[in-house]
């Protein structure tokens, strides 16, 4: 499994029902797309609290193929015709887990990112995080969870979907509004640890 995602901060008086538009005619296109686990089509606004208007989607990828056909094909050079090139984030998988919600359609998600501790081995701060992340993906209200990495920075990445109602922590991570979920391959994620 793959982690990926780009963010468009977009202008402090932007009109984001021009994202919810785009979202509503172009979302499902990614619907059926080969090798995509799933894509979560996620919104920060300024009007509810979030010190930025975002457009940032993010996706777990079932296969690496998928990826590598989406971000060189004309699902992603949409995006760089209308907002530039944005640097594409990306996270080795770690984990996920579908969560006790995972039949709901998801209404938020949080992300939640961190350094890896410097004073632990490597191992021994990954296998903290993946205990963190077992515990947290069975919270009531979990749609689905993913952990990942990133070595090039030794940042380690969680993931969440939320239903509709779920009462989410705090400490959960900063959060965004989900537009549309497209999840052609969701059932393909590999479960659980992924090392």
């Amino acid at each position: 499994m793959h982690a990926m995602q780009y963010e468009i901060t977009l202008p402090a008086d932007y009109d984001m029902r021009i994202i919810r538009e785009r979202v509503a005619t172009r979302g499902r296109l990614l619907d059926d797309f080969a090798g995509l686990g799933l894509k979560a089509y996620l919104i920060r606004e300024r009007a509810d609290g979030s010190p930025v208007n975002q457009y940032a989607p993010f996706y777990l990828w079932a296969a690496p193929e998928g990826m590598n056909s989406f971000l060189w094909g004309p699902g992603f050079q949409g995006i760089v015709n209308d907002f530039g090139r944005p640097v594409v984030q990306h996270w080795m998988g770690l984990a996920y887990a579908e969560g006790p919600a995972n039949h709901a359609a998801p209404a938020t998600a949080t992300r939640r990112r961190g350094p890896v501790a410097s004073a632990k081995a490597p191992g021994a701060a990954v296998e903290e995080a993946l205990a963190r992340h077992e515990a947290e993906s069975r919270a009531d209200g979990v749609v689905a969870s993913a952990l990942a990495v990133d070595p090039r920075g030794w940042e380690l990445l969680t993931f969440t979907l939320w239903a509709a109602g779920a009462e989410v922590p705090g400490e959960a991570g900063e959060r965004f509004r989900v537009l549309h979920l497209s999840a052609p391959e969701r059932k393909s994620l590999p479960q659980g640890r992924q090392w």
